[in-house]
């Protein structure tokens, strides 16, 4: 598993562990900052964790109304939250990260939700995420 894979699922684990809990994402990130330093081995995996939770934080609102826009009769509070935050990191790789293709961010997410989520949810996040991708 590629360091940026292993970023995925870190982003993944803080993105839903705030939303189960219903803390923020900004509490619930400086707690996992504070364990990833004792963490040397998986730096690499903790920076881009990092940059997709900080870009997830700064584009909260943009991309949670490409999710509602695109995804067809659920709204995000319908959706599992696994859903949710695997849909959250793809739209910021879509359309604010530059240096991931569309394409590499649809099938990493799709990847999450088979991987740890509902049997549909591969096919949702696929859906979502494509007509995201071509609207942009």
């Amino acid at each position: 598993m590629s360091a940026r894979s292993k970023a995925r699922k870190r982003a993944l684990d803080i993105l839903f562990q705030s939303d189960v809990r219903d803390d923020t994402l900004a509490a619930t990130l400086a707690a996992e900052a504070k364990r990833a330093a004792s963490e040397p081995a998986r730096e690499a995996s903790w920076l881009y964790a990092r940059e997709i939770v900080d870009g997830v934080i700064d584009n909260r609102d943009a991309i949670d109304e490409q999710i509602t826009t695109f995804s067809k009769d659920w709204t995000l509070a319908r959706m599992p939250a696994v859903d949710r935050a695997v849909l959250r990191i793809g739209v910021w790789e879509i359309l604010f990260n530059d240096e991931v293709p569309a394409a590499v961010a649809i099938d990493e997410a799709v990847e999450l939700a088979k991987e740890f989520s509902t049997d549909e949810s591969g096919s949702f996040v696929h859906g979502v995420l494509g007509r995201i991708a071509r609207s942009s």
